[in-house]
């Protein structure tokens, strides 16, 4: 009895060691149940990049989505690097599909904005016809502001400004989690903000002129 729990404790101890691409292989060759280890592993990761990209109800919703992609693309990875890095590729790309599904209908409800987006905020709207906006609008206010105005951008240009300005990504990394050159990302970084900024002062503008 105590060699057989012996064994047991062994084969628990190596799952738990396994490396990405052992695992990889397991669920490649037909052990569909070892994805759940992935799944475990990375969980966080995907949670944390999809909090940060789409609207509150809809995270679970697309982190779903997500592993079943990463799933059923399990075949074509070839360990050509780092099996977390290419999980988020994956997810931006979704994130990015689910903006591009979201404005066909055209009907987008607001989001509630995380931390990162309201210092976006703060430095978009540095302007002194911004600041003298600030100066009577309440916090919830400006929150809807921009992300009505976020609403508004593209869903490329939208996940750029977020790569970029938001989270200060380096431009080669937010190129490759894309999967566009440097320098379409450049090109778009510098578009989008200045789309934004044109968003956000015509909305004050005129919003200024009502009061």
């Amino acid at each position: 009895m105590m060699h057989r729990l012996c064994i047991i404790d062994d084969m628990r101890e190596h799952t738990a060691n396994e490396s990405d691409v052992e695992i990889i292989n397991r669920v490649v060759h037909g052990d569909a149940d070892a994805f759940e280890r992935l799944m475990d592993r990375y969980q966080n990761r995907v949670f944390a990049i999809v909090g940060r990209r789409v609207l509150r109800m809809d995270v679970e919703e697309v982190a779903h989505d997500i592993f079943v992609r990463a799933y059923l693309s399990l075949p074509s990875y070839r360990a050509k690097g780092d099996f977390g890095s290419w999980l988020s590729k994956i997810s931006v790309r979704a994130c990015c599909d689910y903006w591009r599904e979201r404005y066909r209908g055209r009907e987008r409800p607001m989001s509630t904005l995380t931390e990162d987006q309201m210092k976006l905020l703060e430095r978009v709207t540095s302007e002194a016809s911004m600041r003298a906006h600030a100066d009577r609008a309440s916090l919830a206010e400006a929150r809807e502001i921009l992300a009505w105005a976020l609403d508004r951008l593209s869903a490329e240009d939208r996940a750029v400004l977020e790569l970029v300005h938001i989270e200060e990504r380096p431009v080669a990394e937010a190129a490759e989690l894309l999967g566009r050159s440097v320098a379409n990302v450049k090109v778009r970084a510098f578009r989008s903000r200045r789309k934004l900024r044109a968003i956000l002062e015509k909305l004050i503008a005129e919003r200024g002129g009502t009061k």
